[in-house]
């Protein structure tokens, strides 16, 4: 049987989407869960590159390393690829859907869509600000992974 799947994405891939994938994948090792998970973005300007040296701090200050993560572009393929597709924020989440091929079997949503009393919320972008704002946006992506968890373990 084919293991749930997930892919986060922001817009560069270097901040939000790989603290996301980092959260999740830690809290499946947590919980046992065996899922396909990775991260990607809408822009293509960081491809190669690590995540900012500020979201690599604040994952492993929480026991998690994401430091040999690469940031990429969404392909095509991963509408087929993966189950659920999982923005950061609204922009994100419509230009996926715009760039969305026919055929998609992938579910888009917005990660915060999965809180309760949080659907419809974009996890804040911290690219441009200081270094705690990666510590909101590492609570941000934690609640919503937590969330989304069950959701994509339960189908297994």
């Amino acid at each position: 049987m084919r293991k749930p799947s997930v892919l986060f994405v922001c817009l560069g891939n270097i901040c939000r989407s790989p603290l996301a994938e980092g959260a999740m994948r830690a809290a499946a090792d947590a919980r046992g869960a065996e899922l396909r998970i990775d991260s990607a973005g809408t822009g293509d300007w960081h491809v190669g590159s690590e995540p900012d040296r500020r979201a690599q701090a604040v994952a492993k200050k929480h026991g998690v390393d994401i430091s040999r993560l690469r940031a990429r572009q969404v392909r095509p393929q991963d509408f087929r690829d993966f189950d659920h597709i999982v923005a950061m924020d609204a922009q994100n989440l419509s230009d996926l859907r715009g760039a969305a091929p026919m055929g998609t079997r992938a579910t888009l949503s917005l990660l915060l869509d999965h809180v309760p009393g949080r659907e419809g919320q974009s996890v804040a972008d911290p690219y441009f600000g200081e270094a705690a704002g990666f510590d909101t946006t590492w609570q941000d992506v934690s609640l919503g992974v937590q969330a989304l968890l069950p959701k994509l373990h339960s189908r297994d």
